[in-house]
C-alpha cells in the first residue's frame, strides 16, 4: 500500500503517503512547507453549480494556520438567491480531504473545496454538500446500508471545422484518431482530473458528432469510478472546472448543456449507483440483482418525476428528454436497455474466466469475480445541481426501503423491451411521464416535498428556492412554442450553454 501511495498520480498523496481521507490540517502545512506552495485556493459551489474561489497568498506560518483553522467570511447573498442581502454572511472552512495541486496556477497553489457555515458555527442547512451529507446519513440509518455512485459526464467540445478525416454525423461513438478531433484534449483532462483527486474509470468520444455554421461539435464522455456519494459529488464539480478551464488554455469552447440543437444527442449526466455493507456490494444474489437493489429502484420510480427539479434545471434540459434520442421519456426499469430511465448494465455477474478466454496462457484458475453492479439513473444532465441531485436520489432510495410494497412497484415498473418501437406503444402509455417543462417538474417537487424534507435532508426553504426557480421560466408550454417558432430553441441553447 505504501508504494502505491508514494507514486499515486495525484502528487499530494504522493508526497504525504497518506490517503486523502486520511488528511490533517498538520498535513496540509507540511505539504505546503515542503513545496514552497504560495497560493491557497478555497472553492465552493454556488446556487449557479460552478466553483467559485478565494485566494490567500501564503505570507506566513501564522496566516496559514488560521485560514486552515477558522476559514474565511463570504455574501452568501452573492451565491445563493434564497439569503437575504441583511444577513448575508457565511463562513467558508475547507475539507482537507479535497485538497489538491492546482494544475493551471503558474505561481505553486494548493486548492480545497469548503463547507458553510452559519454565523453561530453551524453547518447551513440549505448548503449543496451538507444536504448531500444529511442525505448519506439519514439513508445509512434507516438501512444499515452505504449509498456510493458515480457519474458519467457527457460534454460538447467545439473549433472550427476540419475538412480532413471528417467523422460520419451523429456516429461518433469511441470513434479514434484522426476521426476524432479531440482525443488529445481528453485525455489531458482525465490526467489533471486524477491529479485533482478525480478516480476515473475511462473517457471516450461519445454518439453526437456534427457541422454547423463552420464549426465542429464533437461529443465526449468521461465516466468515474464508483466512490462514497459524497466523495462522488466532489469529484464531478472539480472535474467540470478542469474540463472549461483546460479548454479556455486550448482556445476552445466547451458546453455541458443538455441539449444544443434538434435532432442532435443532448449531453446528459447519467448516475450509477451502489449499496455497500461491511465493504461489500448487496447489489446482487446468486448472480442476480437483489431484492435489496429492487427496493432502491422502486424509490427511484416513487421519486423520478421530481427528481427532474434536481436533475434537469433548465428549460432546454427538456429537449432532451424526447423519444429516440437515447433519452428517458417514461418512468420504468430494465436490463441493459437504453430507452427506460433507469438501467441495470452488465454487472459481471457470469462464471466464465473472460481473460483466460482471450488470453489462453493466464491462469485459470486464478479468478474471482467481482460484484461491480450498479444500477444507472439516466434522467439527469449537465444542468444538474450535482450534491442535490445526489441527495435527491440517495432519498430516492431510502423512501424504497420506507415503502411497503416496494418490489411490487419494482415489478409493475420493469419493461424488457424498447418502449419507443411502434409495436410496443402501449406499453409505454400505461407508464407514468416525466416532466415536459420545468414548470411540470416544479409541481412534481411540490408534490413530493415531504419526501425530501423528511428527517431535515432538505431544508424547506430550499425547496422553495428551486420550484420558485423553475417556475421562473414559464415553460409550461415549451414545446408548442418552439413548434410555433423554431428561433426560440437557439435563444435558450444561447441563454444556457455554459449551464451548470
Amino acid at each position: 500500500m505504501d508504494s502505491l501511495l508514494k507514486y499515486n498520480i495525484n502528487p499530494v498523496v504522493a508526497h504525504l503517503n497518506k490517503l486523502p481521507a486520511e488528511f490533517t490540517k498538520k498535513d496540509i502545512i507540511k505539504y505546503v512547507l515542503d513545496k514552497d506552495i504560495r497560493i491557497v485556493n478555497f472553492r465552493y459551489v454556488a446556487a449557479d453549480g460552478r466553483l467559485k474561489t478565494l485566494n490567500f497568498p501564503v505570507t506566513s506560518y501564522q496566516y496559514l494556520e488560521s485560514i486552515l483553522t477558522y476559514g474565511e467570511r463570504v455574501d452568501g447573498s452573492s451565491l445563493f438567491p434564497f439569503i437575504e442581502a441583511g444577513s448575508s454572511d457565511l463562513y467558508v472552512v475547507p475539507r482537507f480531504s479535497t485538497v489538491y495541486l492546482d494544475p493551471f496556477s503558474e505561481i505553486p497553489a494548493i486548492g480545497m473545496l469548503c463547507s458553510y457555515f452559519t454565523k453561530e458555527g453551524q453547518p447551513l442547512e440549505s448548503s449543496p454538500e451538507y444536504t448531500l451529507l444529511k442525505a448519506s446519513r439519514s439513508f445509512t440509518k434507516a438501512t444499515g446500508l452505504k449509498f456510493e455512485a458515480m457519474g458519467e459526464l457527457e460534454f460538447y467540445i467545439t473549433d472550427k471545422s476540419e475538412e480532413l478525416y471528417p467523422a460520419p454525423n451523429q456516429k461518433g461513438y469511441h470513434e479514434s484518431e484522426p476521426f476524432t478531433k479531440f482525443e488529445q484534449f481528453r485525455t489531458e483532462a482525465m490526467k489533471l482530473i486524477a491529479q485533482t483527486g478525480g478516480l476515473i474509470k475511462y473517457g471516450h468520444s461519445e454518439v453526437g458528432n456534427f457541422t454547423l455554421d463552420g464549426k465542429i461539435y464533437e461529443q465526449n464522455e468521461i465516466e468515474f469510478l464508483v466512490s462514497p456519494v459524497e466523495s462522488a459529488a466532489d469529484q464531478l464539480v472539480i472535474a467540470k472546472w478542469v474540463i472549461r478551464a483546460l479548454a479556455f488554455r486550448y482556445g476552445l469552447d466547451v458546453t455541458f448543456a443538455p441539449k444544443i440543437t434538434i435532432g442532435k444527442a443532448g449531453s446528459g449526466l447519467h448516475f450509477h449507483t451502489r449499496m455497500m455493507k461491511d465493504g461489500k456490494s448487496v447489489m446482487t444474489e446468486n448472480g442476480k440483482l437483489s431484492d435489496t437493489a429492487k427496493m432502491a429502484i422502486a424509490g427511484y420510480m416513487k421519486c423520478a418525476a421530481s427528481l427532474t427539479a434536481f436533475g434537469n434545471t433548465n428549460p432546454t434540459s427538456y429537449f432532451r428528454l424526447v423519444p429516440h434520442q437515447e433519452a428517458p421519456t417514461s418512468v420504468c426499469w430494465g436490463d441493459r436497455n437504453r430507452s427506460v430511465l433507469v438501467r441495470v448494465p452488465l454487472g459481471w455477474t457470469g462464471d466464465n474466466n473472460m481473460v483466460a478466454i482471450a488470453n489462453p496462457l493466464e491462469d485459470k484458475s486464478d479468478f474471482q469475480m467481482p460484484d461491480k453492479q450498479t444500477v444507472e439513473m439516466r434522467s439527469p444532465d449537465g444542468s444538474a445541481d450535482i450534491y442535490q441531485m445526489l441527495a435527491g436520489l440517495v432519498v430516492a432510495a431510502r423512501t424504497g426501503f420506507e415503502t411497503e410494497n416496494a418490489l411490487e412497484i419494482a415489478e409493475r415498473c420493469y419493461v424488457g423491451v424498447n418502449i419507443h418501437d411502434k409495436q410496443h406503444e402501449d406499453k409505454m402509455t400505461a407508464l407514468e411521464q416525466l416532466p415536459a417543462s420545468c414548470y411540470e417538474s416544479a409541481n412534481e417537487l411540490e408534490t413530493k416535498r415531504a419526501v425530501y424534507e423528511k428527517e431535515g435532508v432538505f431544508a424547506p426553504g430550499l425547496i422553495d428556492g428551486i420550484i420558485r426557480k423553475l417556475r421562473s421560466y414559464e415553460d409550461q408550454n415549451i414545446r408548442k412554442e418552439l413548434q410555433d417558432n423554431p428561433s426560440r430553441m437557439n435563444d435558450l441553447v444561447e441563454q444556457f450553454y455554459h449551464c451548470g
